[in-house]
């Protein structure tokens, strides 16, 4: 039997050579579409040819909410870490309905010119996603361990299925009064049998329903441990 393909691999990797013009200190409009296109969030304290940390940041269904993308340039200012935002081509992600393709590519796609656009630290990469976009955020992460060494998962559904790469930390927070995904089907199967597979993942219950609130959001950050460069 050959070896099963990974529908979900991604081939953007952090090292290669920089795009004509790199990205300044702003949110950004990436080009990889000409509907529903990739941004990429620049913090304001990025420095030439610095290396920082990069989230590929995943909406849930329904595609990205209205007014978010001031709330994204926040973070990355805050956090001084670069957020990339691609979208969906449909409603939701591919990997949640009918298997991995055409999403992946634009995922793909985003990561190579983000890349070209700021120099990322890859010790420093992760994805992270609300709802569907959480379950897609596992997929993805756990089939590209070798790129992400983190994934967030805020109320995810299940783990879509991909073959597997690496050891990516894991951190996934559900609300326990969570009425859209009940976390008695989710989180609560899922966090066990990543367990089970041998991976780091950290578990937060909270009280409340199907959203991420702040506290939960800033834990998250704090578990990433990205505030200082590794040695720094």
């Amino acid at each position: 039997m050959g070896v099963q393909e990974n529908r979900a691999a991604l081939s953007a990797r952090p090292g290669g050579p920089p795009g004509p013009a790199p990205a300044g200190p702003g949110t950004h409009r990436l080009g990889v579409e000409t509907r529903r296109d990739s941004v990429l969030c620049v913090p304001s304290s990025a420095g030439a040819g610095q290396p920082m940390p990069l989230l590929v940041a995943l909406h849930g269904a329904g595609g990205l909410p209205d007014g978010s993308m001031p709330m994204l340039q926040a973070v990355a200012d805050q956090y001084a870490v670069a957020v990339l935002v691609p979208q969906s081509r449909e409603s939701t992600w591919d990997g949640i309905r009918h298997g991995y393709g055409p999403d992946v590519d634009v995922v793909d796609r985003s990561l190579h010119r983000a890349l070209e656009a700021v120099r990322v630290d890859p010790a420093r990469l992760g994805v992270v996603g609300f709802s569907d976009g959480a379950s897609y955020a596992l997929g993805l992460g756990l089939a590209n361990g070798d790129l992400f060494s983190h994934v967030i998962a805020f109320s995810p559904g299940f783990v879509p299925f991909a073959a597997r790469v690496g050891e990516p930390r894991v951190f996934v927070a559900h609300g326990v009064a969570d009425r859209v995904l009940p976390i008695d089907r989710t989180a609560r199967r899922v966090v066990p049998a990543l367990r089970r597979d041998g991976y780091d993942v950290t578990s937060v219950e909270f009280d409340g329903g199907h959203t991420v609130p702040l506290d939960i959001a800033l834990r998250a950050g704090q578990w990433l441990g990205w505030s200082t460069p590794p040695g720094g």
